[in-house]
């Protein structure tokens, strides 16, 4: 039986807040990305920092062709993020194609979608906190194949810090990085880490290494950088949010 019930304007009108949430970050992330989304909620305080993410097509195997094919998919990703509305930082979460594309060509093809936007990549995030750790000679370890890896080597000697060594897994289906053991990106890690390096960066948005990097840092005596840890630092930074979180390692502390 129908209830004969008449809805009332309120009495108390809608105060409208300038945000839901005072600091947005717009992310782009693969289509087959399992871990980027995970570690920006773990590090990322809710209650201050909106993540809002979109997905773009990913065609596996990681090689330089389909990384390259991710560049023109970028705009309209993060345009429809929040459409219309300004976000504090945009961010692009692949560290190779960050390398193969070159951190200038994502930050037009972000902007494109969000003029006036400070943009993140994996990389730029890594340089940046290299910068800020006074790490001028890193060690790397990737997930990738040696070719990418061998890329990314190049892209860091000539952008960033002078690379000692470089170390990677060899694989090339990004599903399975995210699949590797945090105990194997421990091991790894340790192992790659050059005794002339300053800091250590582990390289790929889909490896499990954000939580690992404690636990490194401690066997090390060295700073640790890892994509996705390194990208969500900048982009709070970046947003005006300076506040340490615990168990990320050094960078987090500055």
């Amino acid at each position: 039986m129908a209830l004969d019930i008449h809805a009332t304007p309120s009495r108390v009108p809608a105060r409208l807040d300038a945000r839901s949430v005072p600091k947005r970050i717009a992310l782009v992330t693969l289509a087959t990305d399992h871990t980027s989304e995970r570690d920006f909620a773990r590090i990322c305080d809710p209650d201050r920092i909106g993540v809002y993410v979109n997905r773009i097509a990913f065609e596996n195997p990681t090689t330089k062709e389909t990384l390259l094919k991710t560049g023109p998919r970028l705009s309209e990703a993060a345009a429809q993020i929040l459409p219309g509305e300004e976000v504090d930082v945009v961010a692009y979460g692949c560290t190779a194609a960050s390398i193969v594309l070159g951190n200038d060509a994502v930050t037009r093809h972000l902007n494109a979608a969000k003029p006036d936007t400070p943009c993140v990549t994996p990389s730029s995030a890594a340089f940046a906190a290299f910068a800020a750790l006074g790490a001028k000679r890193v060690s790397l370890l990737t997930p990738y194949s040696a070719e990418v890896t061998e890329e990314m080597a190049q892209y860091f000697a000539a952008h960033g810090p002078e690379v000692v060594n470089a170390t990677c897994f060899g694989l090339t289906d990004d599903r399975e990085m995210a699949r590797i053991s945090e105990d194997s990106i421990i091991e790894a890690a340790i192992a790659a880490c050059s005794g002339q390096a300053d800091a250590l960066f582990l390289s790929c948005t889909a490896l499990r290494a954000a939580t690992c990097v404690q636990q490194i840092e401690d066997r090390l005596g060295k700073p640790v950088v890892t994509s996705n840890q390194a990208m969500a630092w900048h982009c709070q930074r970046l947003a005006g949010i300076t506040d340490p979180v615990q168990g990320y390692g050094r960078l987090f502390e500055l």
